[in-house]
């Protein structure tokens, strides 16, 4: 094959190749959803209301789930210093899953005001799919740890999914494929003739390693020894 022709043989594959991994990526979803928290804190209920940003990113077996606060929810009437507040909460799971995930993230990197919208640094947890088929993940209770003081905040408005995805879960049908007698997982035993032929092959093989050997033990025996 010419080189031009080489060249253009291999960009179409890679260029192949792209698609199927595109189209092996699983499906998602996400939208900004407004959730009405309200907030049990050390000095009484307040309310706040934030969007949330959910993305879903696939990792290893599971999947990076992170949760992204638009704006403050609650506030402090003394000043936290950096690293004095630490942000957890949970993911409600729907579709074909159930229960909840939980999510946490770091501590404040910089001193928070008094009296001032506590902004939420990101938070992450991993997600890995008991069931196959389309889980929605949906902002459940956030809680706010400061001070030696712990401040739940629950969504009051049902908010709906702030991410959808499409999940296989281990060993689900869409992971290994039978076709042609294999699996994902390597070749499969083979019976029948093939196993005779191969049997009978290393069986002669083994015949005539040993009448090779026993023809070069008679020749070496058949000359004289030398002095």
């Amino acid at each position: 094959m010419s080189y031009p022709k080489r060249t253009a043989a291999l960009a179409s594959a890679a260029a192949l190749a792209g698609s199927a991994v595109l189209l092996a990526a699983p499906a998602a979803h996400a939208d900004v959803v407004d959730v009405n928290y309200r907030c049990q804190t050390p000095i009484g209920v307040k309310s706040a209301v934030s969007p949330i940003d959910m993305t879903g990113v696939k990792s290893g077996s599971g999947y990076k789930i992170t949760m992204s606060w638009q704006k403050g929810v609650s506030s402090s009437p003394v000043e936290l210093g950096k690293g004095a507040m630490t942000p957890s909460a949970s993911i409600v799971l729907g579709g074909a899953d159930s229960g909840t995930l939980p999510v946490s993230g770091p501590a404040n990197a910089a001193a928070i005001p008094a009296n001032t919208p506590i902004k939420i640094s990101d938070l992450t947890g991993t997600y890995t799919p008991k069931k196959t088929g389309k889980v929605t993940f949906t902002p459940g209770t956030l809680i706010i740890k400061a001070l030696g003081t712990t401040t739940t905040c629950t969504p009051t408005n049902s908010p709906r999914p702030g991410l959808t995805l499409d999940v296989t879960a281990a060993g689900g049908s869409s992971s290994s494929s039978t076709s042609g007698g294999s699996s994902s997982g390597g070749q499969l035993p083979q019976t029948g003739p093939e196993d005779s032929a191969i049997a009978l092959g290393t069986l002669g093989g083994t015949v005539l390693l040993a009448g090779a050997a026993g023809t070069l033990w008679l020749t070496r025996r058949g000359q004289p020894s030398r002095r």
